[in-house]
């Protein structure tokens, strides 16, 4: 396989490289907050009320932030099959080419600009 995609002229290398440490960041994040979301204890004895509170705001935070790394996995999952497919760097409206700098911005982008302004309406 080339490097560079031959409808865009994209070089896949570099998208690749960076889809995969994008996608491993995530999932060490994934492994180091993992204990944040557990479930909070309910123990007056061991801890105030407020302090419990706190715990379980924190780990409604955690159990977001591990939400939103998971979305982030299935886009770059779904990115690298893109690529596998000769489908990176096309927009799924259009069919035209994803601008580079939007790429460059957000590796997992489905839309081209003028498609992404036309979405937000």
């Amino acid at each position: 396989m080339t490097t560079k995609d031959l409808n865009t002229g994209i070089d896949l290398k570099q998208f690749r490289l960076r889809l995969i440490k994008l996608r491993d960041e995530l999932m060490e994040a994934e492994e180091m907050s993992s204990e944040d979301s557990n479930t909070v204890e309910l123990d007056q004895s061991r801890i105030g009320r407020l302090s419990r509170m706190d715990q379980m705001q924190s780990q409604q935070m955690a159990l977001e932030s591990q939400r939103r790394r998971k979305i982030q996995i299935r886009k770059i999952d779904a990115a690298w099959q893109r690529i596998e497919n000769g489908e990176f760097g096309i927009c799924s409206y259009c069919e035209e080419t994803i601008e580079f700098e939007r790429l460059e911005f957000d590796p997992t982008s489905v839309l081209c600009s003028e498609c992404m302004n036309i979405e937000n309406f």
